[in-house]
């Protein structure tokens, strides 16, 4: 891709320690120049820190390589929460931020009914926190001719925000007033916030509507890896809904590639017909639109598990796996209407699940 309208840029991303923060610092630091980023995560025990170690290791390691390079690249983590209200707003005084990549939350579905805080803290608190920094952003730019404010807001939101909706494939024009989980819920209420702050302070904003992420270092939450540690572990794994559940599942690259081309284009600043401002504001999804029953996604895996090294080539797969009933919180399908991605940028994703679970074995025989 073209990644000249990033070049020189001064980013945030925070979640920089996250599986998609990192991917996306990485690619930047590989392909942008001139690109100064900004990387904030509290790096919290919701899972294995180690895994959030190994990745901003690779950040480093491509960040010193970024510099033998000479391409002007820069890159700074900080640890913190973006709850802490004084810690945004002293960043935001001390970078101007161009362009602002919101990827910190609390994820998981079925967390969100045991531990319903940790969601209203990062995914309501920490992310009101960021929209009123790129509010602040603005002020007194009048009089600086070198920084004008927050070029663009993007941020994560969730398949999840579609609930029970059973109109498929998933389409950014379909109401979501039905989330079945807090999870769900606290996404739906950042789309609404950060329409609210686009409308009254013209602030450009993308919400980006995440399918199935999975691949290497990914989340250990995760189904595919999770069933791969219990087969591992010689542990039987539940298939939920018997396993009639289908997955919409996204290679990490591919959403990569999606947010790497939406950042460089913001929504276009405008008048409506009462001279204020027509929100600046859009979502996408960003999905394979071929969902993956479960059953299938799981005998895949564990024939690329085998072929990896990871699990004996005479692996009994059936004596441990378990057909159970849906979770609370879960759903039964995920299905991206990706058309609105392709009408404004050409893109689509496309990598194929064997491949990428493929990519994911070799990995975690490689890490484990």
């Amino acid at each position: 891709m073209n990644t000249n309208n990033l070049d020189n840029k001064t980013i945030l991303v925070t979640g920089a320690a996250g599986f998609i923060g990192s991917n996306l610092v990485l690619r930047h630091l590989r392909e942008c120049k001139g690109v100064h980023i900004v990387g904030v995560d509290n790096m919290n025990d919701y899972y294995d820190v180690s895994l959030k170690e190994y990745r901003l290791g690779m950040i480093n390691d491509e960040s010193k390589q970024s510099v033998k390079n000479s391409n002007g690249n820069s890159w700074k983590f900080e640890r913190a929460d973006i709850a802490d209200r004084s810690f945004i707003d002293s960043l935001f005084t001390e970078n101007h931020f161009d362009i602002v990549v919101n990827l910190a939350a609390q994820a998981g579905v079925r967390y969100s009914i045991t531990n319903p805080d940790a969601y209203i803290q990062s995914n309501i608190i920490g992310f009101y926190n960021i929209l009123e920094a790129c509010r602040h952003s603005y002020d007194g730019t009048e009089k600086n001719a070198d920084y004008k404010g927050v070029e663009h807001l993007v941020y994560a939101s969730s398949s999840s925000v579609y609930g029970t909706n059973e109109k498929v494939p998933y389409s950014v024009d379909d109401k979501v007033d039905n989330p079945v989980s807090l999870y769900a819920a606290t996404k739906k209420s950042n789309e609404l916030l950060a329409h609210s702050y686009s409308k009254l302070y013209d602030i450009p904003s993308t919400g980006l509507r995440f399918f199935t992420v999975y691949g290497p270092a990914g989340r250990p939450d995760m189904a595919y890896f999770g069933f791969t540690n219990k087969l591992l572990k010689g542990d039987t794994i539940q298939i939920f809904n018997y396993g009639n559940c289908k997955r919409d599942f996204t290679y990490v690259d591919d959403i990569v590639e999606g947010v790497m081309l939406v950042m460089g284009k913001a929504p276009e600043r405008r008048k409506g017909a009462d001279g204020l401002p027509v929100p600046p504001y859009v979502l996408y999804n960003i999905g394979n639109s071929n969902p993956e029953n479960l059953l299938d996604f799981v005998d895949i895996l564990q024939q690329e598990l085998v072929r990896a090294g990871v699990l004996p080539e005479d692996y009994d797969f059936e004596s441990h796996k378990e057909l159970v009933a849906m979770q609370p919180g879960d759903v039964p399908v995920t299905y991206a209407d990706t058309s609105a991605l392709e009408r404004d940028f050409g893109y689509k994703p496309e990598t194929p699940l064997r491949e990428g679970l493929r990519r994911f074995a070799e990995w975690y025989k490689e890490f484990y």
